[in-house]
């Protein structure tokens, strides 16, 4: 053990991203990335950029974005934060809102992350266990400063009434962050509970529907007062000056993104039929990717010939996520090959 090294940052384990394969004949479906390219204003954004304006800081605001944002969703450009990536947003939101006897909650399971954050800020976590099926109910006696709520939920791709988030929202006494890094592929949204609640922010992500992983750009939509406080702990230039010009291309492009939601969304239905088709129990999705329960052989096995076969898919251990893979959606060859390999490794059990 290193003297020099806050014991508990020694105790913790971080977070794990999924696998990086560098073979480029590998099927990567683990990491819920787009399985095409952005829009071709993005292209066209990077090759207008001069090499000679990145000896200039970038602006510390990124306020031409926020413009665009508050276009799209409603409210002012002081309703919207700038993140490199959510994660960075994530991040800022348990520094801002949790002072250090304060308490993080979020669902268990759901994004990994959430738990390595209360770690690092040493606060309490306060995880809310799902039940069956992943059915989401609140504790009658349920205290948090802060509650970070995936919607729709990551891995299970479960999107929650929202009634009930609404409801939840109405009578939780911090602040709530509803993360919908994926929610383009559902059939509906809370961005207007950031409007309407001065304890809500609504975190997005270029990451899964704008095909931009990365590029690292996710922003967040909120009450002024709370949009302030993080720019206030924010890095002095947290987003750079290629990824603004980028990220502005991208939202300017809407025809684009929806197109690329649709394209996923139709090949999402297909899996789900094949994949039912061979007995998987595939869980309703509102993301682009999908929760199942492979019939006749165990998760990880799957999980393990799969990847024998330059396939790749994520495997979570744990009491609650062990017998189920997620499975991004790619292209439809990527699909058809996946559903190919499954039905001869299910078969033979």
């Amino acid at each position: 053990m290193s003297p020099y090294i806050k014991k508990s940052v020694l105790a913790m384990q971080g977070y794990t991203p999924g696998e990086q394969p560098t073979d480029p004949q590998v099927i990567k479906l683990n990491t819920n990335e787009s399985p095409y390219p952005p829009s071709p204003a993005v292209q066209k954004a990077l090759q207008s950029l001069k090499v000679e304006t990145l000896r200039l800081y970038p602006d510390p605001v990124s306020l031409a974005l926020r413009r665009k944002i508050a276009e799209l969703h409603g409210g002012t450009p002081d309703n919207v934060f700038i993140g490199n990536g959510s994660d960075e947003t994530l991040a800022l939101c348990s520094r801002a809102f949790v002072e250090d006897n304060g308490a993080i909650g979020y669902f268990e399971p759901s994004y990994s992350l959430y738990p390595v954050l209360a770690q690092i800020r040493t606060v309490t976590a306060r995880p809310v266990a799902l039940g069956p099926d992943f059915a989401w109910a609140m504790p009658a006696d349920y205290q948090a400063s802060l509650f970070f709520m995936t919607t729709p939920n990551a891995p299970t791709g479960i999107q929650y009434p929202k009634t009930a988030i609404r409801a939840f929202c109405a009578r939780f006494p911090g602040v709530i962050v509803l993360d919908e890094a994926y929610v383009d592929f559902a059939r509906e949204h809370c961005m207007d509970l950031a409007m309407e609640c001065d304890n809500v922010l609504v975190l997005r992500t270029l990451s899964k529907s704008y095909a931009l992983a990365g590029l690292r750009l996710g922003y967040v939509v909120g009450a002024a007062p709370l949009i302030e406080s993080l720019f206030k702990i924010k890095d002095s230039y947290n987003v750079d000056r290629i990824t603004q010009a980028t990220a502005l291309a991208a939202l300017s492009d809407q025809a684009h993104m929806r197109a690329l939601v649709a394209r996923i969304k139709a090949t999402r239905r297909q899996t789900i039929a094949d994949l039912e088709q061979m007995g998987f129990r595939v869980f309703p999705s509102e993301t682009n990717f999908l929760w199942v329960k492979p019939p006749r052989i165990s998760a990880a096995d799957l999980y393990r010939h799969l990847r024998e076969q330059n396939i790749l898919v994520r495997y979570f251990p744990g009491p609650r996520t062990q017998d189920y893979l997620r499975i991004t959606i790619g292209t439809d060859e990527q699909m058809q090959a996946l559903v190919k390999a499954a039905r001869v490794l299910v078969k033979a059990g």
